[in-house]
């Protein structure tokens, strides 16, 4: 199995999972983060499969920190609305922050051996997509795990006393 083929497969099993974890969560801005990453991971299938058939890979027009600032945005009453996390939801994001790693780990090796220019691109191009989810979910998982520290560091806190 060449760099490609392993790419759209592990891609695919990244698409399975988000989909099940969106299907599962009872966070609806939750759930549309995940099912945002599983359409990152679905266009990803696709530019691969455009790079076996020779032809060219088209950046997606947004970047994966854009569309989960959307969510965030769109949805303000929903996170003000706040769902307690389980602990399902929250050892789907470490699954989740393991696999982006692992990705990221496979898609640079795979940039070092690529054969053209267009496949180190796309290999480039899909590190920086994963780790953009990682820092997604470790995000998500801080405030879900952790709400006061998050919002003391993320959202610069002063502590006054």
């Amino acid at each position: 199995m060449n760099a490609i083929e392993m790419a759209i497969r592990m891609e695919q099993e990244a698409v399975d999972f988000y989909t099940k974890c969106a299907e599962r969560t009872g966070n609806p801005v939750g759930r549309k983060m995940f099912l945002s990453i599983a359409e990152d991971e679905q266009y990803h299938i696709a530019c691969a499969l455009n790079m076996q058939k020779g032809q060219k890979v088209v950046p997606a027009s947004t970047t994966p920190l854009e569309d989960m600032k959307n969510i965030f945005e769109q949805n303000k009453q929903d996170m003000l609305n706040r769902v307690p996390s389980t602990a399902g939801e929250l050892d789907a994001l470490k699954i989740a922050m393991k696999m982006e790693e692992e990705a990221v780990a496979f898609y640079r090796n795979a940039s070092a051996q690529a054969g053209t220019a267009e496949e180190k691109g796309f290999f480039d191009c899909l590190i920086k997509d994963e780790e953009e989810h990682f820092r997604i979910f470790q995000n998500t998982y801080s405030f879900l795990d952790d709400s006061g520290n998050w919002f003391m560091w993320e959202e610069k806190g002063i502590v006054e006393g």
